[in-house]
């Protein structure tokens, strides 16, 4: 891990991220992976929600959140009292300096603080200003709290997930969280180059029930523009509109995946010409049940390691399903260096995976550990000229926090 990131292709852009919990800081943190310069603003002491929450009930070293090392690597911490006025008047000089403004509290909560996207344009009009909600700021679902199981449910993805008969089902991960993160940093990145044309930044807005649309627009449209009906099959077929053979299929040893493909040349592999009947795209889709049952008949007679070389020699498409557990010691992992690792104070060696993203001339790195609360309170206000004594004052009153002595 670098001190510095020489080479960051963002670097010299200054982010003051008001956001937590995991949408707004995933955001941030892909910025700061590649070079931005990140202050985390947290609440005096406790700081990010997500310090104090975690799956399981595990803590590592019973007392570091891993759902808060996950999204805020690549920042710097700075813990202040935003009501405070001496503190507001902090920030509205930080946000002079400063590129990129980042938050998620519900709409209004931030123009209620003094910090609105109208009062930081009239200081700084080259601001980019990134709000994400978690349905937009105006409508008749803006001022409902905003969340990813409930942006999961009146997406409509649940009612595509799981056997015919089931309930609706979310995915396993925050799937409208990661969407938001990623949107956003797509609209601050194209802000960027629009604001390197013409001077001028602007407003950035997502949220986590278009992020789910957008992400959905292939289902969508086929919805809207067809007749098609959600027939979800007994099999578990992965997608309900696509035909056999698509799913997840048992092994002797475990699971592997069949996708689309040459339906011919996956029956020769299977060794099962009476399969061939069914080589027409309708039949596929309405013996969907059938068909998916007499293969995994087959498959689950033998090894993953023996159908995936038969099926791969053929070029079709299969993968095997591993255990989540399992997944950092894949050998394509490994070749990717997708798992890394760093120090952090309190909780030590922390495995991590690493930017998804490689670039040949400005890599993304892991220059900084999340930092504790308010580990770089001082040296931040140091470095945008607030004077020692200041600094001091406001430790002293309690509206700015330092875990640094």
């Amino acid at each position: 891990m670098n001190e510095t990131h020489v080479n960051g292709a963002l670097k010299g852009i200054k982010i003051l991220d008001f956001s937590q919990l995991l949408a707004g800081p995933y955001g941030a943190m892909m910025l700061g992976d590649m070079g931005a310069e990140v202050i985390k603003i947290e609440r005096i002491e406790t700081g990010d929600l997500y310090r104090g929450m975690t799956f399981g009930n595990q803590y590592i070293h019973g007392q570091v959140s891993p759902t808060f090392l996950a999204w805020n690597r690549n920042k710097q911490s700075l813990s202040m009292d935003l009501k405070d006025p001496q503190v507001k008047e902090v920030i509205y000089d930080m946000v002079k300096q400063s590129d990129v403004i980042i938050h998620n509290f519900r709409p209004g909560v931030m123009e209620k603080l003094g910090y609105g996207y109208d009062v930081c344009r009239q200081l700084n009009k080259g601001i980019i200003y990134a709000s994400n909600s978690g349905f937009g700021e105006t409508g008749p679902y803006a001022e409902r709290p905003g969340q990813d199981l409930l942006a999961q449910g009146l997406s409509g993805i649940m009612s595509l997930i799981g056997r015919k008969g089931s309930p609706p089902t979310p995915l396993g991960t925050g799937i409208a969280d990661h969407l938001a993160a990623y949107h956003m940093v797509y609209g601050i990145l194209t802000a960027l180059y629009y604001r390197e044309k013409t001077g001028l930044g602007q407003k950035v807005q997502v949220n986590l029930f278009a992020s789910m649309l957008a992400f959905m627009n292939q289902e969508m449209l086929t919805i809207m523009n067809t007749d098609i009906q959600v027939n979800k099959p007994n099999s578990g077929i992965g997608l309900p509109f696509l035909e056999a053979p698509y799913g997840v299929y048992a092994c002797r040893d475990g699971y592997i995946t069949i996708a689309m493909n040459d339906f011919t040349k996956l029956v020769k592999v299977l060794g099962n010409d009476e399969l061939l009947k069914y080589q027409t795209q309708e039949a596929l889709y309405n013996n969907r049940d059938t068909i998916f049952h007499a293969i995994e008949a087959i498959t689950s007679k033998k090894s993953k390691a023996h159908w995936l070389k038969v099926m791969l020699d053929e070029d079709l498409w299969v993968s095997e399903v591993k255990d989540i557990r399992d997944v950092e010691h894949d050998p394509q992992v490994k070749h990717m260096e997708m798992m890394t690792t760093y120090h952090h104070e309190e909780a030590g060696e922390i495995k991590v995976v690493g930017p998804a993203v490689t670039m040949s001339e400005t890599p993304a790195d892991i220059t900084q550990p999340p930092p504790m609360v308010g580990e770089h309170s001082v040296a931040i206000l140091k470095r945008y000229g607030v004077d020692e004594h200041v600094i001091q004052s406001m430790i002293d009153r309690s509206v700015v926090y330092t875990s640094r002595c």
